[in-house]
């Protein structure tokens, strides 16, 4: 009998958990785990966690203080269950602040090191801004290893490589999202979902011209949209899908393979470039704000939660 998908999945790719959840992570054995303001909040939600969250509100000096003190407590008991990288968010509210960016991630990292995590084992998650990429860049030259998230377009991915971080994080399921919205008719399955073809064309440059930077499927419908991205370095899934990789048998098919690089780089992209290739792309541009925006509204039910136990 053949095994599982999720088996075979594990063979060709790293399986990321899409979850702060401590026992999906126990249940799937992932390598590693990335959280987001959203999955945090379902994390926090867990009245097993209440006295907790609630010693740490009142121990913070502000709400700020709160959010990344909850996050780096979550994520160090992540990290104790998983061999490799665990992602952690800096505010979608600094992400058109370079600056801020930069601080609030070296804070996180310091954060880490008091719990006894160290910095090798965080990726520091940055909304793939023009700000956001360049305040990777900086970091990775520190050696605060980052993950750009957020990503819909081909110019994003240009950038990030160009940043040298160390993994972007393409959408699959939200691109696929904006196209069925425009065409509602339209057959978008396996190869067809312009998802998958997204991230197989970013996987393509990056592995054909020699960038390290790891490539990580994210936010998946379905699981057809892994099975067609099976062998890229990366995919982070949500523990449903998990779930049913898990139950699912048949034989797994690699789809995306390791390429020889090219030996000439192309020339990287200024500011100006970004910003008109982002501009011509209406989907990236628009699930771009949307994503920001959706992570800020979970973040102050978030800041909310805290709030409220600030006071008790």
């Amino acid at each position: 009998m053949a095994d599982d998908l999720l088996s075979q999945l594990k063979t060709m790719t790293t399986v990321v958990a899409d979850t702060g959840d401590l026992d999906t992570i126990r249940r799937f054995s992932p390598t590693d785990a990335t959280t987001n303001p959203s999955l945090i909040l379902q994390a926090a939600q867990h009245e097993s966690r209440r006295a907790r969250l609630a010693e740490i509100a009142r121990q913070a000096t502000d709400i700020d203080d709160a959010l990344d003190a909850v996050a780096v407590e979550i994520g160090s008991e992540v990290s104790a269950l998983i061999p490799g990288y665990v992602s952690t968010e800096v505010s979608a509210r600094l992400s058109f602040d370079t600056d801020a960016t930069l601080a609030r991630a070296r804070s996180l990292i310091s954060r880490y090191a008091q719990h006894g995590v160290g910095a090798e084992r965080i990726l520091i998650k940055v909304a793939a801004t023009w700000e956001g990429i360049r305040a990777a860049r900086i970091l990775e030259r520190e050696g605060i290893r980052t993950n750009l998230t957020l990503l819909f377009s081909f110019a994003q991915a240009r950038a990030c490589a160009d940043a040298g971080v160390t993994l972007v994080s393409p959408f699959v399921g939200r691109i696929l999202d904006w196209h069925k919205a425009q065409q509602p008719d339209a057959d978008f399955s396996g190869d067809r979902d312009p998802g998958v073809q997204s991230v197989k064309r970013i996987y393509e440059h990056l592995k054909g011209h020699g960038y390290s930077t790891i490539v990580m499927g994210a936010s998946f419908r379905n699981a057809g949209e892994i099975i067609a991205l099976a062998g890229c370095d990366r995919l982070t899934i949500s523990p449903k899908l998990l779930e049913e990789l898990a139950e699912t048998r048949g034989t797994l098919e690699r789809r995306l393979m390791p390429l020889d690089a090219e030996t000439r780089t192309p020339e990287p992209q200024d500011e100006a470039e970004f910003r008109w290739e982002m501009n011509q792309d209406a989907m990236a541009t628009e699930k771009l704000a949307e994503g920001i925006r959706k992570f800020m509204d979970d973040q102050r039910k978030l800041e909310a939660l805290l709030s409220e136990l600030r006071k008790s």
